[in-house]
């Protein structure tokens, strides 16, 4: 490497150190982290990406993600292990965690999931809960849970516009609802309330 290549390399890692130095004590701001990116030329750019790419798992879920989406096997899989949470298959004893279907729920939109794959995994959710209700001795805080779900599910399905293509589900779990005397029967028409 010629002495202009090391002085190259060590204004990097000083540039680099530097900004490391500077927001240490508080979050680079998007105008500061902009600025920074326009002022790198594209091969340092596409280098800094590359090894973003190789260092961090969720950088690299990501780009995978964008250049070859496969959601509907991503969705089968999520389904797959939220009806293992409550119908195991290994285990005898179901664990019945909302927060296992709340973490894919959570990740897809992070990546950017089509909003109707990610209404089918919420709802998938609450009729694979309901299902295991009939079978089981719930808690009250089970009711509470699926309560929270519902809101949050009939919000997404109405903020991303598909009430038309889940109504009839929706309709469905509420009467559910209602039917089997849930808990929290005013919280969930309450709910619905945001549809109208």
């Amino acid at each position: 490497m010629t002495s202009f290549g090391i002085k190259a390399q060590l204004d990097r890692y000083f540039t680099i150190a530097w900004c490391i130095f500077e927001i240490q004590d508080k979050k680079m701001s998007k105008r500061a982290l902009k600025k920074y990116v326009t002022e790198l030329k594209k091969r340092e750019l596409e280098e800094q990406l590359l090894d973003l790419y190789t260092r961090f798992p969720v950088v690299k879920e990501y780009y995978d993600f964008i250049f070859n989406p496969k959601e509907d096997k991503m969705v089968q899989e999520a389904k797959a292990k939220i009806s293992n949470e409550y119908f195991p298959l290994k285990r005898k004893r179901p664990k019945a965690r909302r927060s296992v279907a709340q973490k894919y729920i959570k990740h897809f939109m992070k990546l950017g999931v089509e909003p109707h794959l990610i209404a089918d995994v919420m709802l998938y959710n609450l009729e694979i809960a309901q299902t295991f209700s009939l079978e089981r001795n719930v808690p009250e805080s089970f009711f509470k849970s699926m309560l929270n779900s519902f809101t949050e599910m009939v919000q997404f399905i109405s903020l991303n516009g598909l009430l038309p293509n889940y109504k009839e589900r929706i309709v469905k779990v509420y009467n559910f609802t209602q039917d089997n005397h849930w808990c929290f029967q005013e919280g969930f028409s309450r709910a619905l309330d945001i549809l109208d």
